[in-house]
This record gives C-alpha cells, sequence and structure tokens, in this order.
C-alpha cells in the first residue's frame, strides 16, 4: 500500500526522479508540485560529507535569506530587567525570565527562537532537556545567547535562521513560500548554498555539499546540480 496520497503520485509523475536539474528548470516546476490548499514552504534538503558522531564535524550557525522564510518567527527572550522592555521593543513575542521558564517546564514551547542574555544561562540550564531536542536551546554558537538582543531579535525577525545538521548528517532547510516570485526564491536558494559552503567544519573529509534536492512541504523533491553555485565543484 502506497505512503503517498493521490495528489502527492499525480505530482511525482510531473518530474524525472533520475535527473538533475538546474535550479531554473526546478524552479518552474516546484509550484506545480505544490498542490496543497495552503502556502506551502519550498525546502532545500542537503546530504553532507560529515560523520555526525564526531565533534568536529558538526554544522551548526545561522545564514541569512535576503527574503526571509515566507513565516512569521516567533521569539522568545529569556532577560530580566531593561533587557526585557529592550527585546519586547525589538518585536519579539515573549520576554522574561521565571515566568517564561515556568511554562517551559510545564511543556510550552509555542515559539521559534529562544534568545538568552548570559546571565540567564544557568537559569534555563535546566531546560535542556525540553529545549534541546527541538533545536530550540540558545547557544552562543548560533548567536541565540546575547546581551544585544534587540539586534538579535530584529536579525531573526527578518530572516537570519539557525541551521544545524540531523543524526544522519543531513540539513534541511525552509528558503521562502509558494507564493514567492521566482527571482526572490533563487537568490534565498543561492544565498543559503553559499552561506552553508562557507560552515564546513575542520573536520570534514572530502566533498562537503554531496547532493541538494528542493521540495514543497507535501510534494515530491527535485534533484538539484547546483555546482555553478558552489567554490567546490
Amino acid at each position: 500500500m502506497s505512503r503517498h496520497g493521490k495528489r502527492y503520485l499525480e505530482a511525482r509523475k510531473l518530474i524525472d526522479r533520475e535527473k538533475f536539474y538546474t535550479l531554473d528548470e526546478a524552479l518552474e516546476i516546484i509550484p506545480k508540485l505544490a498542490t496543497a490548499k495552503f502556502d506551502e514552504s519550498i525546502e532545500l534538503h542537503m546530504v553532507l560529507g560529515i560523520d555526525p558522531r564526531k565533534n568536529d564535524q558538526q554544522v551548526r550557525g545561522n545564514i541569512s535569506l535576503p527574503h526571509g522564510t515566507g513565516k512569521k518567527v516567533r521569539v522568545l527572550v529569556f532577560a530580566k530587567g531593561d533587557k526585557v522592555k529592550e527585546a519586547l521593543d525589538a518585536g519579539a513575542d515573549y520576554a522574561g525570565s521565571d515566568e517564561y521558564i515556568q511554562k517551559v517546564q510545564g511543556g510550552w514551547t509555542d515559539f521559534d527562537v529562544a534568545i538568552a542574555t548570559p546571565d540567564m544561562m544557568r537559569e534555563i540550564g535546566r531546560l535542556g532537556k525540553i529545549l534541546g531536542p527541538r533545536g530550540l536551546m540558545p547557544s552562543p554558537k548560533s548567536g541565540t545567547v546575547t546581551n544585544d538582543v534587540a539586534d538579535a531579535v530584529k536579525d531573526f525577525k527578518a530572516g537570519k535562521i539557525e541551521v544545524r545538521n540531523d543524526k544522519t548528517g543531513n540539513l534541511h532547510i525552509a528558503v521562502g513560500k509558494k507564493s514567492f516570485e521566482t527571482d526572490k526564491l533563487k537568490e534565498n536558494i543561492v544565498e543559503a548554498l553559499q552561506q552553508i559552503e562557507k560552515m564546513r567544519p575542520s573536520g570534514a573529509k572530502g566533498k562537503f555539499i554531496r547532493k541538494v534536492s528542493l521540495a514543497p512541504t507535501m510534494g515530491p523533491g527535485l534533484k538539484l546540480n547546483v555546482s555553478e553555485f558552489l567554490t567546490e565543484k
């Protein structure tokens, strides 16, 4: 019995599963593959040449998409005193200390990015088991532990996203929406590819970005030939 629905299977007939498409070719086809009734995200999937079991081969950091992801980013800031007002004035959806620590301990995770001032890290360390598996734990490496909370909030609201490899060494990034103009979606994808390439960890061996595909949230993916955008062919 098929794991996919009728719309997915119909969309898959539109692509050659063995072909590596140019980005321009893929962007012509992608809207036809996104057949859901909502504005589907367009996602970039990468197979990386890393061993995710080794600390010196982890890919984690931030990239900035010139046109954002099209998704409203909900930002929580763990802070005290004047930093709370600073965060809220900058556009944070939530900001505070004890009350939000207690909410998260109770299972609340209705936010997309968590930022913390350095003085809060000892207190929110207890939230690691909840936030860690969801990729929400503030970290200096991701720029989410900082005293410059206003700038951090504005950056994430404007299109800055945190990326990290999964347990199999792959990377998954939302790079826009079906409704995006083609030129804007292309700019986001090229920027994402080039910024990820610069994040190559010191321990990685051989080719870093090995395979790339593009897919709508609910549809099949296209294999991409993106060598023209990368320094490593």
